[in-house]
């Protein structure tokens, strides 16, 4: 880690100075409709410091090359950059090797590997695959698509009222036709932490692989790929307070060695022939074409920023975040919280009598408050819950308990509005 990344007064044990933190991103100092724009929309994307812009910046202006194929000075520098961003991201999830750190578009494009990748080889008619009720689209239109393909099918662990996963139903659904299993370490529209330990050690029970969704859950707590024991980890960069267009998907090298590529063409070749082509080695099998150089790069920054302030910092300062603002919605007559999991993380979504959430959100962005409305991409969601759509405010290690308060005294606002 680079403690070079970020001033150290801004590094504590115990808190964060958080004015230090928002000094380093400058979009947070504008306004919006004339009011100092407060972020809440950070499950959607988080913002970027300085430190990653600058590194985005220096590297088109200074060392833009392609990688892996130039022996000259500009392509040497772009190769060690993007490369040395691959380790960091090793690290930041603990990860045995780089070969087991793909980079990918996304979280999306994670899932999607591994589905066509692995399961579309692997599965077979009558297979089984096992989601969640609260997955993000992206962890339930892959597996769809996989078994049309297969003739797998696909199963789902059901949730109470809470927005918890009943692990009792999981233990159900396991049996000798489950192949693989599939969730997200934290709920997208619920805010909701799954017990994710749990569900790997009873999925290689019966010999399933094991999916982890981590889009939510690497800008917020410590990922350790090994203590977890999952087979395949997918998260995005743009989530992470890096740019997008980028992610990762990690796999225990046992498996991507087996695996066939993704797609084909560029730095996943080691020869072509017309006849025949012999694939690279990890991780290369599975990058084909010219990669995302910058996004990578910018990750890797992403990654030092977050490492130097401290995963478990950051953690504990949004668990506290998270509460004062559970807290202070109890107070809003007419609120209704959706997703009461008793472990949560930095999501609040709810409904308001009488008031649309699109509705809130037009009037809160009026006040210069940025939440998300509508069903976040997880319609199985809203369908439980029997709601169209939520209004979700989504916080970061930048966000303030004065911006909470600003968000309900704009909330009171909005019922003024629909008296």
């Amino acid at each position: 880690m680079n403690s070079k990344n970020i001033a150290p007064d801004i590094i504590s044990s115990s808190i964060l100075d958080v004015d230090a933190i928002r000094a380093d991103f400058p979009i947070l100092r504008q306004k919006i409709h004339g009011k100092p724009l407060v972020y809440l929309d950070n499950a959607a994307t988080a913002q970027k410091p300085e430190q990653v812009i600058k590194t985005l910046d220096n590297y088109y202006r200074e060392y833009n090359a392609n990688i892996h194929r130039g022996i000259h000075t500009l392509s040497q520098k772009a190769t060690e950059a993007y490369e040395g961003a691959r380790v960091k991201v090793q690290h930041f999830i603990n990860a045995s090797s780089i070969k087991e750190i793909i980079f990918v578009r996304g979280t999306t494009e994670g899932i999607n590997l591994v589905a066509q990748s692995y399961g579309r080889t692997r599965l077979k008619r009558g297979d089984e695959i096992i989601i969640s009720e609260m997955e993000h689209h992206s962890n339930i239109v892959p597996w769809q698509l996989l078994c049309e393909q297969t003739g797998a099918v696909l199963k789902v662990i059901p949730m109470n009222d809470a927005g918890e996963l009943i692990m009792e139903e999981f233990e159900k659904l396991l049996g000798k036709k489950t192949r693989l299993v599939s969730v997200g370490h934290i709920s997208n529209a619920l805010g909701t932490i799954n017990p994710i330990e749990k569900i790997i050690k009873m999925s290689h029970a019966y010999n399933a692989v094991a999916l982890i969704d981590g889009a939510q859950a690497a800008p917020h707590m410590a990922i350790d790929v090994q203590a977890l024991d999952c087979d395949f980890y997918a998260f995005s960069g743009h989530k992470l307070f890096g740019p997008t267009g980028i992610g990762v998907v990690y796999g225990k090298q046992s498996l991507l060695e087996d695996m066939p590529p993704y797609q084909g063409g560029g730095d996943m070749i080691k020869m072509v022939t017309l006849e025949k082509t012999l694939f690279n080695d990890l991780p290369y099998k599975f990058e084909a074409g010219t990669p995302h150089i910058a996004g990578v790069i910018g990750l890797g920054a992403a990654i030092d920023y977050v490492s130097d302030i401290g995963l478990e910092n950051i953690a504990a300062y949004e668990h506290g975040l998270t509460d004062y603002a559970i807290s202070a919605a109890s107070g809003v007559t007419g609120l209704k919280l959706i997703g009461t999991a008793r472990d949560k993380a930095s999501i609040l979504s709810f409904i308001m009598d009488g008031i649309h959430p699109h509705d809130i959100g037009t009037i809160l962005d009026q006040e210069g408050i940025a939440i998300r409305t509508g069903h976040h991409c997880a319609m199985p969601v809203m369908e439980h819950f029997h709601v169209p759509a939520t209004a979700r405010a989504s916080f970061a290690f930048y966000n303030k308990r004065e911006e909470v308060d600003q968000l309900m005294t704009a909330l009171e606002k909005c019922k003024e509005v629909f008296k």
